[in-house]
């Protein structure tokens, strides 16, 4: 059954009529190494004009993936070994508030340093947790420690998630993670992303950040692929425009 799309084009067109323009930015996770999946990812950013931010796992990562980055794969760092700590019954996290700040912080640290080693002048320094959970305690260290912008999912309540730390998060995933990881129901998809958008233009959302499309590309069937990229050729033909991180100076022009 063909989506129907028309939830979304009728927002966009009331973005267009009200003048507005829609930041749009693309989080892929948990990149290891050079693998096919990659590069489909990176075909498609390619195809679509469209860079991805990748996040990668230091502790795992690949000197192979440091051969594919290009302007169309931006890396960013994963926590360190996308390791659960979090106790039985709870929520999974890497860097919870259920582990001292110190180890924590270790972590983050090596995982900068070990990123920066194998990618170089192209890694750019924004910190994703893994599951998208991260201790309130640890955010202020973050910018000491090198971290100039976090990244986690659903809308930001502020623009920094600390001082020195600007907070761009992700808003759709389009797997369903408790059904077999395959795709959610792409109506309630389009619907979802219709909605994010009205509240944003009706000024009961922050429309200045980033809105977010995160994927994990390891994981994806043809179904999630084909979503993804109908979901963001649809979005940039849209009154959009494309974000992609930059030094902290051009961030706060932009937050």
């Amino acid at each position: 059954m063909t989506p129907d799309w028309n939830p979304l084009d009728t927002e966009l067109d009331r973005w267009r009529t009200e003048g507005l323009t829609l930041p749009l930015w693309w989080r892929d996770d948990d990149a290891v190494a050079r693998t096919s999946a990659l590069d489909y990812l990176h075909g498609l950013a390619q195809r679509l004009s469209m860079p991805v931010h990748l996040a990668v796992i230091p502790a795992e990562a690949e000197a192979s993936l440091a051969e594919v980055i290009d302007p169309f794969l931006i890396p960013v760092v994963h926590g360190w070994s996308h390791t659960n700590h979090a106790p039985d019954g709870a929520k999974k996290a890497e860097f919870g508030a259920h582990r001292t700040i110190e180890a924590m912080c270790a972590e983050t640290a090596q995982g900068l340093t070990r990123l920066r080693t194998l990618f170089g002048d192209a890694l750019v320094p924004m910190f994703v947790p893994p599951w998208n959970r991260v201790a309130a305690d640890l955010l202020p260290i973050l910018p000491t420690r090198g971290y100039e912008v976090l990244s986690t999912f659903t809308p930001r309540y502020n623009a920094f998630a600390a001082p020195g730390l600007i907070q761009i998060n992700t808003h759709l995933d389009p797997i369903n993670w408790r059904a077999g990881k395959s795709l959610h129901d792409p109506d309630v998809l389009i619907r979802q992303v219709a909605t994010q958008l009205a509240e944003r233009r009706e000024n009961r959302a922050d429309r200045d950040e980033p809105y977010g499309i995160l994927t994990h590309h390891l994981v994806h069937d043809t179904s999630i692929w084909d979503f993804t990229e109908a979901l963001l050729s649809r979005l940039l033909q849209g009154p959009v425009q494309i974000w992609t991180a930059q030094p902290t100076e051009t961030l706060n022009e932009q937050t």
